[in-house]
């Protein structure tokens, strides 16, 4: 029985480690970065000072609000590979 019930608790607990949410909640600035044919638009987080690359800024109109700090909830896709290849989020919503 006793064997029963650990066996329970590693199985959940795996299924509940595998299961959690790919969603953040970011505040910082709007920047763009990169030169003419490869620029693209960067948050910088206040808290972590880490730039997240914009996958679907269009869809929001964040062009507009450059140099602005704005609250966004994301969706995280891809994480960064080295300097100058930020981790790539989609913005959920803007909340300001």
């Amino acid at each position: 029985m006793m064997k029963q019930i650990l066996l329970g608790c590693v199985v959940w607990g795996a299924v509940m480690g595998c299961a959690k949410s790919s969603d953040l909640d970011l505040e910082g600035g709007l920047y763009m970065k990169g030169s003419t044919p490869h620029s693209y638009m960067v948050i910088e987080d206040q808290k972590s000072h880490k730039s997240y690359k914009i996958k679907n800024p269009k869809a929001f109109n964040l062009a507009h609000r450059q140099n602005e700090s704005v609250k966004i909830t994301a969706k995280f896709l891809k994480k960064a590979i080295g300097p100058g290849f930020p981790a790539v989020i989609e913005v959920l919503s803007v909340k300001n």
